[in-house]
């Protein structure tokens, strides 16, 4: 089938501060901002989607508590009701309700602190990037990045989990990458494991009508990151599921970045890819 006519929007909702030299290697001694970014993709037949949520307030109520509120004392989180996922939607004449599908990179907060917002949404993710928390509370959590109260009571009776065992062999135009699975049959959505960061880690290379985009989430950070394929300094890879599989994913991004510079390539939190956007 030929791709869908999809439509990418990048938005962001809040943000956190870190110095920067800590997510990548001669980085500045300073904090800098690292936009919760998320995706609306607006698709004719399937309606509009989200990839990712961002911050909601739902995160500072689920901060309230010992031990989740280190959470938030290690990344200040800044948010305005105006950055809410569903308030830039309703900006744009989309009701909450109008979201189908959201799909999940992975279960960190803030890829899915706005998740109860969307009280239809059905929740696509890799399987093994849901059992990597599933269950998970206290410090097991924390140490996830994970915040069990930001899952919908109703969470799952509403999932739709993609397995390995899903992916077919891929065209050259998404080389290195060799296996990923068609999510929606017409070759709009490509999903791909991108492991390290977080376990079960999902990137969604997104085909419109001019444009190939490639959804990397916390794959790496920054812009630089991937182009010069630099890694964060090992105080921040203390966080990671896999150091040694984040550095993998991270060099196979950057060869895909030298063989298709013409796809638009976006990590989740870089203010420079955001500016693009805005």
């Amino acid at each position: 089938m030929k791709p869908g006519p999809m439509k990418l929007s990048i938005l962001q909702a809040g943000y956190c501060t870190h110095p920067e030299h800590v997510v990548i290697r001669g980085g500045a001694r300073k904090d800098i901002r690292f936009p919760a970014m998320f995706a609306l993709l607006e698709h004719p037949g399937r309606g509009p989607m989200l990839f990712d949520t961002g911050y909601s307030e739902h995160f500072f109520s689920a901060t309230r508590t010992f031990p989740y509120g280190l959470y938030a004392r290690i990344t200040p989180v800044f948010l305005e009701d105006s950055w809410l996922a569903s308030s830039q939607l309703k900006a744009r004449g989309i009701a909450a309700k109008d979201i189908e599908t959201v799909f999940i990179s992975h279960f960190h907060a803030d890829h899915i602190a706005a998740l109860h917002d969307f009280h239809r949404a059905q929740f696509v993710f890799f399987a093994s990037a849901f059992e990597a928390v599933r269950g998970k509370k206290g410090f097991a959590a924390l140490l996830k990045g994970f915040l069990p109260s930001l899952l919908p009571q109703n969470f799952a009776a509403r999932v739709k989990p993609l397995n390995l065992s899903q992916r077919k062999a891929l065209s050259l135009r998404y080389h290195p990458f060799k296996l990923g699975i068609d999510v929606l049959g017409d070759e709009s959505l490509i999903a791909v494991e991108l492991p390290g960061h977080a376990a079960g880690q999902m990137g969604l290379f997104v085909q419109t009508s001019e444009q190939l985009y490639f959804l990397v989430a916390d794959a790496c950070w920054l812009k630089r990151s991937y182009q010069e394929n630099i890694l964060p300094r090992r105080r921040a890879q203390l966080i990671f599921d896999d150091a040694r599989a984040y550095r993998k994913t991270l060099a196979t991004i950057n060869q895909y970045y030298l063989m298709h510079p013409e796809v638009q390539i976006i990590p989740s939190h870089c203010q420079e890819t955001l500016n693009h956007f805005l």
